[in-house]
């Protein structure tokens, strides 16, 4: 029973990273961009949902509609001002604007408000779990399933059958060539940052339910264990983001199951440098050879 809670506890978790990793695949299948500052984008979204919630008096779904908006400008502006004039740069000048624009929204958040934490009320849901197989499954599990699974859903669909997501898929094989059929290169790819940033938002929200506690540099670690589930699951693959999501966030609960928890998030990198060194390409990827 102890082995089934736990991975209820890692489907959890997986599913925050999962959400935060399809922001870094779609950016990056679009214009090969790792965007580090989107770490800190899940963080604007969840100090967007405490306001909401503590000085607005709202809901949780209201506050996560709030701060899936509010993101989403955010990843427009970031985007318009930050990255649309680099496109044609090295990927290193990228990178590095990206570190730059991560460390001025963490410091411009500390400016403005302090670098102390807040948390969440505990009362937004019902204190109710519900019996598993004989493991406890909380309110709060079920909600970031619910919400996480919705949000998934909705994606493929926007993806896969609406004119954006074909636009989308165009301009990931071949900016040109879109260019060329009439597609809005641009506005694509500003629709492309707004999609994962109000699903960095979402997760923002959703950590914050879960864990209570957030402060300004909170981004930080699940960015980054974000960036190495979407590796893992091959960067660029939407359905890989969501499975390496999840596998992710239960090798880091089996790893805290059994004895290590000082070691979880060393687990993640580990798990980063055997696919970098045994299928770079990730579980969904494939090698492409490019011509020279």
């Amino acid at each position: 029973m102890e082995w089934i809670q736990q991975l209820i506890n890692g489907i959890s978790l997986g599913s925050i990273y999962a959400l935060i990793a399809l922001g870094y695949t779609m950016v990056y299948g679009i214009i090969k961009l790792i965007n580090f500052a989107h770490g800190d984008v899940f963080m604007i979204g969840a100090f967007t949902g405490f306001y909401a919630i503590v000085g607005f008096n709202l809901g949780i779904f209201p506050a996560l509609l709030i701060s899936m908006a509010v993101c989403s400008l955010l990843g427009i502006v970031i985007e318009r001002v930050a990255y649309r004039r680099l496109r044609n740069s090295s990927r290193i000048t990228a990178l590095i604007t990206a570190i730059g624009v991560s460390l001025f929204i963490e410091y411009t958040v500390i400016r403005f408000r302090g670098a102390q934490p807040e948390s969440y009320p505990k009362i937004l849901l019902p204190n109710v779990s519900f019996d598993f197989f004989g493991a406890k499954v909380s309110s709060q599990a079920i909600m970031i399933l619910f919400i996480s699974l919705i949000l998934m859903i909705l994606l493929q669909i926007v993806v896969h059958r609406t004119k954006i997501g074909k636009a989308m898929r165009a301009v990931s094989i071949d900016q040109e060539t879109s260019m060329l059929m009439g597609i809005n290169v641009d506005r694509t790819i500003s629709a492309t940052f707004a999609i994962g940033s109000a699903l960095a938002g979402a997760a923002g929200v959703i950590f914050g339910v879960y864990f209570t506690r957030i402060e300004p540099l909170m981004g930080l670690i699940p960015g980054l264990k974000a960036f190495v589930a979407a590796v893992l699951g091959g960067i660029g693959i939407i359905p890989g983001a969501m499975v390496g999501g999840l596998i992710l966030g239960m090798a880091e609960t089996f790893v805290s199951a059994i004895g290590f928890s000082d070691w979880r998030d060393a687990a993640a990198f580990l798990i980063l440098i055997l696919i970098l060194i045994f299928k770079p390409t990730g579980i969904f990827g494939k090698n492409i050879r490019e011509k020279v």
